[in-house]
């Protein structure tokens, strides 16, 4: 398994909040060994490798990650929390996957 971490540069030059945020959770984890690879998107550069993976996969979220298979399949994760659960065998609370889940669907509200 491989796994590829996408974070954004904003068109101003600062760093993506959420992306730094991720960043801090995975060290809060104690994942952060298993990211093989940090790629940025960076806006202010259409041809950056980041933003060219984000459009390979119809990804408009960042950070996101990229999960190869031994087979070569890749699976994206947009979510961390998904990802530390379904991947990296982490745990993760339902209120904080949520949590997690709104702040990436503004558009997004409980009823």
């Amino acid at each position: 398994m491989y796994i590829t971490m996408v974070k954004k540069i904003l068109a101003d030059g600062s760093p993506c909040r959420k992306c730094a945020d991720v960043k801090a959770r995975l060290r809060r984890d104690g994942v952060e060994n298993h990211i093989n690879r940090v790629v940025t998107a960076d806006e202010r550069d259409p041809a950056s490798e980041g933003l060219a993976l984000a459009r390979r996969h119809g990804v408009d979220l960042a950070p996101f990650f990229i999960v190869t298979g031994e087979d070569g399949r890749e699976t994206v994760y947009t979510v961390y929390f998904r990802l530390l659960r379904e991947v990296l065998q982490g745990r993760a609370s339902a209120q904080e996957e949520i949590a997690d889940i709104m702040d990436n669907n503004p558009d997004l509200d409980f009823l």
